[in-house]
């Protein structure tokens, strides 16, 4: 039995990505920069991983920039905004575009009932305020739900204005070939069974106006330091062994999500799951629980071996942390039921019955005053 239900906060390395680190560990350790010849065979590697990235999103090679991640990546972005600049993001961004945004002059697009941003707001919004960016995630972390970022770019691209979308949830799990249509594109590795602090920043074509980490020259002088290229080959192949499959995963594990879903429904009542109506990811539940606060839940299901989480993983111990069922207008006492689940590509039905008996056994516990028998 797998329990870990915890796959939009971070997945375990793919076997495939790990060989490939090892391979560049072992092979093409050498600093990329440095002007003899195996330093040179590194740089060409390296130079290959760019080149599969763009494309299995859709974008040039030119354009990639590697990084530490999407936090880093989205930090960047908005470091290179001058302040006061007028920036419009989504009223459910991932706290790194969130907090990256302060200090700018922020207009937020609200969300509809079933948590997807309302798209048809936003060519009046560009008209009135003009903004230097447009930033909508396109799939949201806690509820899954997929944001219409392919209709926002195409609304910006005709106003002349910038977009931007965070994609750290998408890649791995959703075709990623027309990402490059986006101005700026950030992503992480960990998301999708590549390694931890590693990940890309997509810019405009040719642009150069980012010079986010100074030093030597590295990433054609856009970000300095020694590139990681063994983690970057593993994220490359992670992402390439991983794409082929998205059709056949998507079609089997969203059946899962849903017969764990009538499970619940079936004990459970009210049972009252954020953005179910939309288009979602296909791993992805966020539900708000009848009764008992979600620490609760948490930590008694994480002693009969499931991991779920709360919300974001970045917001987790901040009370009522969830974004967006806040951006739903929920109430204080329900942002305290609330409780994530995320599966993974080999997720069974198994995992998912045994992860629904689990909750059964969790609620029946806490109301006899939270004693194990």
């Amino acid at each position: 039995m797998n329990g870990y239900f915890d796959h939009n906060a971070t997945t375990t390395l793919h076997h495939a990505a790990r060989d490939a680190w090892l391979r560049a560990s072992e092979k093409h350790w050498h600093n990329p920069s440095s002007l003899y010849r195996d330093a040179g065979l590194a740089s060409q590697q390296l130079e290959s991983a760019r080149e599969r990235l763009g494309t299995l999103i859709g974008a040039d090679a030119e354009r990639i920039v590697f990084t530490s991640g999407a936090t880093e990546s989205n930090n960047a972005l908005f470091a290179s905004l001058p302040a006061g600049a007028v920036v419009v993001i989504s009223a459910i961004e991932h706290p790194s575009v969130r907090e990256a945004a302060r200090g700018r002059n922020v207009v937020e697009l609200p969300v509809n009932a079933a948590g997807v941003v309302a798209a048809d707001e936003l060519q009046q919004l560009i008209t009135a305020k003009r903004p230097a960016l447009v930033s909508v995630m396109a799939a949201n972390n806690e509820s899954g739900a997929l944001q219409p970022w392919h209709e926002m770019a195409a609304v910006c691209r005709e106003h002349g204005v910038l977009f931007h979308t965070d994609a750290a949830q998408w890649l791995g799990k959703l075709d990623a070939a027309n990402l490059g249509e986006c101005d700026f594109i950030t992503g992480s590795a960990h998301k999708f069974g590549g390694s931890k602090g590693c990940g890309f920043l997509v810019l405009p074509q040719e642009d150069s106006r980012l010079g986010f980490i100074r030093g030597g020259p590295q990433e054609h002088g856009r970000r300095a330091g020694t590139e990681n290229y063994p983690a970057i080959e593993a994220m490359v192949t992670a992402l390439e062994t991983i794409t082929p499959r998205l059709s056949e995963t998507e079609h089997t594990q969203s059946n899962l999500r849903d017969a764990f879903i009538e499970a619940m429904r079936a004990r459970f009542n009210p049972l009252r799951v954020i953005s179910e109506s939309a288009p979602r990811l296909w791993n992805t539940v966020l539900m708000v629980m009848p009764e008992h606060d979600n620490l609760k839940w948490l930590t008694r299901l994480s002693r009969r071996g499931f991991s779920i989480s709360t919300g974001s993983a970045c917001s987790s111990g901040k009370e009522g942390s969830s974004v967006v069922v806040t951006a739903l207008g929920a109430s204080a006492e329900e942002l305290k039921r609330v409780v994530r689940i995320s599966s993974g590509w080999d997720t069974t039905a198994a995992d998912w019955q045994a992860l629904a008996v689990a909750f059964v056994e969790v609620f029946e516990e806490l109301n006899r005053g939270g004693r194990p028998q």
